[in-house]
């Protein structure tokens, strides 16, 4: 079972909100599952408003093998998910 950690819209219309949610590959984007990691509000106006996220579920499903979708990719590493590899 392949995992994405992708997008899912809860909002009404004209105002979006989206839950950041760990769900199988062949769900429906507001179908089923797995777990909820935080969520993203586009009309949010600072950045702590957008994007929240738990940091350590987000790394730990990341670990396990799922694979963020590209805005999905871009929103953790607003939120310091993907932390600069220290050498």
């Amino acid at each position: 079972m392949a995992t994405r950690i992708r997008l899912r819209r809860v909002g009404r219309k004209k105002l979006p909100l989206y839950r950041i949610v760990v769900a199988d590959q062949e769900s429906p984007r507001d179908g089923r599952f797995i777990e909820i990691i935080g969520t993203y509000n586009p009309k949010g106006t600072t950045a702590a408003e957008k994007v929240q996220v738990d940091a350590e579920k987000a790394r730990q499903w990341i670990r396990q093998g799922a694979t963020p979708s590209d805005t999905v990719q871009s929103l953790l590493k607003q939120a310091g998910v993907f932390a600069p590899a220290s050498a």
